[in-house]
């Protein structure tokens, strides 16, 4: 095999496919290394595939792609001790644009066994380094017996030439004449970032600066059976140095319908969505593609950690943006089964492990439970609610726990929930006080959550323990006897809408028992559901209603009897007594009306 001199053009359906890929094709500049090294890779893959099949006899040697740079001569070099071309294969993998030399490569040996370890698309890759250099050579020496080493160069045109090589020992040496707007690159640290951000997990060993950067083989190539926790928590570290151990994870490992693998890792998620998002990283084949995962992952399983590594995910040619595909449904699909099946197995065998790790993982639960149908159909299972004695119950055992007592008269179970239980502590007892049971629902997506339980569970609904009387919140045949006549109730209602003077205050006056609050103010459950979803992106609209109090007046209480003795003057200043005393209990008195407050109770005392 000989190399004769040529010259040419390189076989392109336009003239202006060298512009395109500069601007267009890559989303990113720093692409070229990532593209570079993969077809590296590719070459030293294929060799070991050949030899494995007997079509290779030499010594393999230590297989290995090496980075480096010369910031003085300009140039970045990406070599690789693979199969290399000779000038034939030169011709055809890279002069014409369109043709794969991986997807050649793959067809030819598609019953072989391991084809699937060859990563790119050699021929549109490699002119990525266009977007860098102004001059691009390749010196290659073919594995093929009686070879002849060969260059090829050319400056960013459809030019090229081809003559004879340097190279002495089997491989390729791709050498990059960096433009000068391109010079950020000619950095040792600028290049290391950037091989550690696309290639710290490909399968052959990369060098540079005199060491290997990456792991050629992460946990998530490894059979489960061959991993401890210890190997599971060290790669998190690997991936979040500086993140808190994760609870537990999930290891997928799936061949069919798809190839997929990767870890799933549930980080302590505390109480906020924004920190936790873009944390998994997509691969293909160990080549990092994107922490852009939303069209696989379902949007709730973003607040998961981890990688996902498969090559049956459509990507457009530039390897940056997925495409829609119906694998990427089908993948979609099975992790989230995967996440429910990994929760309802822990839920069974470690009940109280569970418990005790609820707190981090709920807002998860509940947001697959909001946002999937079929998530939510596992995880009705084993979502847990807690109430203020701090006791763990499923929905449905709770549902039956508190059936025979917070039944109202229509049939429906009412289960109370508090958002506060510091400031909503008077309610709490209120509540208690009538052998009622009180939920923690105080979660950023629990607004959401109630609605999803509520519209999931035939004559069951959710109310805010301060959202009204709690004779009313739990409505049953029961009454309580007023001691007014109906002149006075008149008059109660009609002074304190004088006294007060506010269009937000509906007013009312109901028997209620006389250890309650002399007057109790709340705010109708709907109209909270509302503000609550506005606050948590619901429809903003909601948030812009006026807010209209309930203020009910307590005819049994002995202060009420007391205004209703007083001379004008007294009685002013007990209905405003009275009114900001349920204020403090809802947390609503402050500045100037709680000074009022304080100075008008010791007013009153003398």
């Amino acid at each position: 095999m000989t190399v004769t001199e040529e010259k040419g053009t390189i076989s392109i359906h336009t003239e202006n496919i060298f512009p395109i890929i500069k601007k267009f094709l890559y989303s990113d500049h720093e692409i070229f290394l990532r593209e570079l090294v993969s077809n590296a890779i590719d070459a030293v893959q294929k060799l070991k595939r050949l030899s494995s099949l007997g079509e290779y006899s030499g010594e393999l040697g230590e297989l290995k792609v090496k980075v480096s740079f010369d910031e003085a001569a300009k140039t970045i070099t990406v070599s690789d001790n693979g199969i290399g071309m000779t000038a034939d294969e030169i011709k055809k993998y890279i002069n014409q644009i369109a043709f794969s030399g991986a997807k050649e490569f793959l067809e030819k040996y598609k019953d072989a066994g391991e084809g699937n370890q060859i990563i790119g698309n050699f021929g549109l890759g490699f002119y990525s380094a266009f977007m860098v250099a102004e001059r691009v050579e390749i010196q290659t020496l073919s594995f093929r017996e009686g070879a002849q080493a060969a260059r090829w160069a050319s400056e960013g045109n459809t030019e090229f030439e081809i003559t004879k090589g340097e190279r002495t020992e089997r491989g390729t040496d791709i050498i990059l004449h960096v433009a000068e707007d391109s010079k950020e690159f000619l950095d040792k640290f600028r290049l290391e970032n950037i091989l550690k951000k696309y290639s710290r997990f490909m399968p052959v060993a990369i060098e540079f600066d005199g060491k290997v950067i990456n792991n050629t083989a992460p946990i998530w190539a490894k059979s489960p059976n061959d991993l401890k926790d210890e190997d599971y928590l060290a790669f998190y570290k690997e991936l979040y140095p500086f993140s808190e151990d994760p609870l537990f994870w999930i290891h997928l490992n799936v061949d069919y319908p798809f190839n997929l693998t990767g870890v799933l890792y549930f980080p302590k998620l505390k109480n906020d969505l924004s920190l936790h998002r873009e944390k998994i990283q997509l691969y293909s084949r160990q080549v990092f593609i994107t922490d852009e995962v939303k069209d696989i992952v379902p949007e709730f399983l973003m607040l998961l950690h981890g990688v996902i590594d498969s090559p049956d995910i459509p990507l457009n040619v530039s390897r940056s943006y997925l495409q829609a595909d119906s694998n990427v449904k089908k993948i979609n699909t099975h992790i989230t089964k995967k996440v429910a099946d990994k929760l309802s197995e822990l839920f069974k065998a470690d009940r109280k492990g569970f418990e005790e790790k609820f707190d981090d993982i709920g807002l998860f639960i509940k947001y697959g439970m909001v946002a999937d149908d079929k998530f939510y159909e596992k995880a009705k299972d084993f979502v847990l609610v807690k109430n203020t004695d701090n006791q763990y119950a499923t929905i449905e055992e709770y549902r039956q726990k508190v059936e025979p007592v917070q039944t109202d008269k229509e049939g429906s179970v009412v289960m109370l929930y508090t958002t506060d239980p510091g400031k909503q502590d008077t309610f709490i007892q209120s509540a208690k006080k009538r052998g009622y049971d009180v939920l923690q629902l105080n979660g950023i997506l629990d607004s959401h959550f109630i609605n999803t339980l509520e519209s999931k569970f035939e004559k069951v609904s959710l109310k805010r323990v301060d959202s009204d009387t709690i004779d009313k919140l739990i409505n049953k045949e029961e009454t309580i006897s007023g001691i007014l006549n109906d002149e006075e109730k008149k008059n109660l209602k009609e002074w304190f809408e004088q006294t007060l003077n506010d269009k937000n205050l509906s007013i009312s006056v109901s028997p209620l028992p006389t250890d309650e609050l002399p007057v109790t103010i709340t705010l109708p459950e709907f109209m909270r559901r509302m503000q609550d979803m506005a606050k948590t992106g619901g429809n903003p609209m909601f948030g812009s209603f006026p807010t209209t109090y309930q203020v009910t007046i307590n005819e049994n209480h002995t202060l009420t009897q007391e205004i209703l003795k007083a001379d004008e003057a007294k009685r002013g200043q007990l209905i405003r007594h009275v009114y900001d005393l349920a204020l403090l209990s809802q947390n609503l008195l402050s500045g100037s009306h709680l000074t009022s407050f304080i100075q008008r109770t010791l007013d009153l005392t003398k």
